[in-house]
């Protein structure tokens, strides 16, 4: 029988594939890094909470008392995710679609490190192979642009560096809500799902507060902007609290490193909407890379 963390897992990354996208339509129509990623937030937050609201009132249940480890984590995790999606959306400008969102995969490396280092969480040596598999994979698809024929800049190039910082920070969020999840008052495997609920409407309402903040200092008009265009900016909302509550749901059941190898499902699904959507040309390369990561998440799961 297959695992319920693998099932929430693929519909995670399915429905964060689509919130990538209507991002990306937000920087098309004139928001700043800041206000799309706001949009995020801003929209995201009160449907967590109500979330979070609703079943603690089916289930008959009082809200889970939090600690200091727990707000250590949380907070962290949001602070990270929050520049983790910044850098993501500045890649935009800088790839396509699908080659940005492969670039942010360096993620599932990082998070292996990060996980080991501040949780303590070793991997199997079959987990690992096909986590490495996946990293083969990813760097295929992301190819970078020709230069000069230096080296250096071969690999140091400016959508080369968003992408591993946004990899970087995405390991640490992930890490992170693992981390505070794990450290709330409850017990049994029922109160996963109550575990990721409550960090997520903890940590939305953090990132919102904090965006909100940001913007209202530095990027004056953006929250403005994001409010006036809700049509547009509400989708991503919508569609960043049901994915993240997939990821949440998934890092209390699994280690972060494994959650984000299987959630590389999701540069399938980015592939295949750069072809179709955005009618961005394919290579055999990015075909190639494709094959490998599919390796890789059937490896995972086998040995899992």
């Amino acid at each position: 029988m297959i695992e319920t963390w693998i099932w929430v897992t693929i519909g995670a990354a399915f429905v964060q594939n689509l919130r990538f996208m209507f991002q990306k339509q937000l920087k098309d129509v004139g928001f700043s890094t800041g206000g799309a990623t706001f949009a995020r937030f801003v929209y995201a937050a009160p449907l967590a909470v109500a979330l979070l609201a609703v079943y603690l009132s089916w289930q008959e249940t009082d809200i889970p008392q939090t600690n200091l480890r727990f707000w250590a984590f949380a907070l962290g995790g949001a602070l990270s995710q929050i520049l983790a999606t910044v850098f993501v959306v500045s890649l935009f400008s800088h790839r396509n679609f699908a080659v940005g969102i492969t670039l942010k995969k360096t993620e599932v490396l990082l998070s292996a490190l990060v996980g080991f280092v501040v949780l303590g969480e070793a991997m199997t040596f079959g987990g690992l192979s096909a986590v490495v598999l996946g990293f083969i994979g990813v760097m295929i698809l992301s190819d970078p642009p020709k230069t000069d024929g230096s080296i250096l800049r071969f690999l140091w190039n400016r959508a080369a560096i968003f992408g591993i910082a946004s990899g970087l920070f995405f390991a640490l969020s992930g890490v992170g809500y693992r981390g505070a999840a794990l450290s709330l008052d409850l017990f049994g495997d029922e109160n996963a799902l109550l575990r990721a609920m409550m960090t997520l409407a903890m940590v939305s309402t953090a990132q919102m507060l904090g965006m909100a903040l940001w913007l209202r200092v530095f990027e004056q008009g953006q929250i403005t902007k994001v409010m006036t265009h809700w049509r547009r900016a509400a989708p991503v909302g919508l569609t960043s609290v049901i994915a993240s509550l997939g990821w949440f749901w998934a890092f209390t059941q699994q280690t972060v490193a494994y959650v984000f190898a299987l959630g590389q499902i999701e540069l399938v699904f980015a592939f295949l909407t750069g072809l179709l959507v955005f009618r961005e040309p394919t290579r055999a390369r990015e075909v190639l890379g494709m094959i490998v990561l599919l390796a890789s998440i059937l490896l995972l799961v086998s040995v899992l």
